[in-house]
């Protein structure tokens, strides 16, 4: 008859097995928790899908937002937990600067937009030509662009013209223009609330943002998620993105880390 094995080597496989588990755990545990503190507190990455800061930010393009720069509120982190009021170490969103933000109506949608009013400011266009506190916002023409309106790119592209325009700030960046016409061009006086801002799309045309009182609105200061900061990654959205094969003609490569301005 063949001798059995101590006692202690019968149970030091089974040991080591859960040893094995309880570290994986753990480690699990630590990834998880560094994550969430990065995104919650340092960086957040995000998918442009639609053209509405075109040319400036194009559908395909993936950016890195900061989030320190405006402080922190219950938007700031997951899920919108924990849920507080107001912003801790808060600083107020710059004119010309391009932030993302939870949407009013619905905090579980995130737009990205450009600072166009702060609080106090008065915001209208007339005629297409944009004025902040009764001044017309200078623009000069800097040629034009091939625009795709729906974001599912099988839109008819029609031909805008592109203006560089500089805010009061001194800000310059471009913008698209397809046209002057229709409420977007011409509207009434906006008188932006305290603790509020007034975001616009550097598409002029093709941009849902702060003019579009009951869809977007003014957007409240707590409400600001992070500062966008450079892309990434850009891809054209011409093929699904697991069709590698297509990468090499794709891939924006002109457009990776690009500074967001």
């Amino acid at each position: 008859m063949a001798a059995k094995p101590p006692s202690n080597q019968q149970s030091s496989a089974p040991q080591s097995t859960g040893a094995m588990i309880r570290e994986w755990v753990v480690t699990l545990v630590y990834v998880v928790v560094i994550a969430v503190f990065i995104r919650s507190f340092l960086f957040e990455p995000f998918f442009i899908p639609s053209g509405s800061l075109t040319p400036t930010l194009l559908p395909g393009d993936f950016i890195l937002v900061t989030k320190w720069n405006y402080g922190y509120s219950r938007w700031s982190f997951p899920f919108g937990e924990p849920d507080f009021k107001g912003r801790i170490f808060g600083s107020l969103p710059k004119q010309g600067q391009i932030a993302v933000f939870a949407l009013p109506r619905d905090p579980s949608i995130d737009y990205i937009k450009r600072v166009i009013g702060e609080p106090g400011d008065t915001v209208q266009m007339t005629k297409g030509q944009l004025y902040i506190n009764g001044k017309e916002v200078p623009r000069t023409p800097d040629g034009t662009y091939v625009e795709t309106p729906l974001d599912d790119g099988q839109g008819v592209p029609i031909t805008v013209k592109l203006y560089k325009e500089t805010l009061p700030d001194g800000v310059t960046h471009l913008i698209a223009k397809a046209t002057d016409k229709g409420f977007a061009n011409n509207t009434p006086v906006y008188n932006v609330p305290p603790d509020h801002l007034f975001m616009m799309g550097d598409n002029r045309d093709f941009s849902e943002d702060s003019r579009f009182l009951d869809a977007v609105g003014y957007i409240p200061l707590q409400n600001f998620v992070g500062r966008a900061r450079f892309i990434w990654f850009s891809i054209r959205l011409d093929h699904p993105w697991w069709e590698i094969w297509y990468w090499p003609v794709d891939i924006r490569w002109d457009r990776i880390f690009k500074v967001i301005k």
